[in-house]
């Protein structure tokens, strides 16, 4: 009996570790989606926007949009590859 409550509450507690780690990770990859989301912006402010012009608003935004959906494209690709090669 003492054995089945053991594997039960090393269940329950590998379950809580693994949605701390899930957490952990969705947490630090927002944080880190922000801190790429501040890179672009600045690079467009810098670059693009003086090479069209300073009333380019929609047009910088549309380039941000295209560069950040190029990234989440490229990043999600390249982690499905890397999930395929493990199964």
């Amino acid at each position: 009996m003492k054995n089945k409550a053991t594997r039960a509450s090393k269940k329950v507690t590998l379950a809580v570790v693994e949605k701390m780690v899930a957490l952990s990770t969705a947490g630090f990859g927002l944080v880190a989606a922000l801190a790429w989301n501040n890179v672009i912006k600045e690079l467009i402010e810098q670059y693009i926007k003086p090479l069209i012009g300073g009333d380019s608003g929609m047009i910088s935004l549309v380039i941000y949009a295209v560069i950040v959906t190029a990234l989440a494209v490229g990043v999600t690709m390249w982690l499905s590859r890397i999930e395929e090669r493990l199964r």
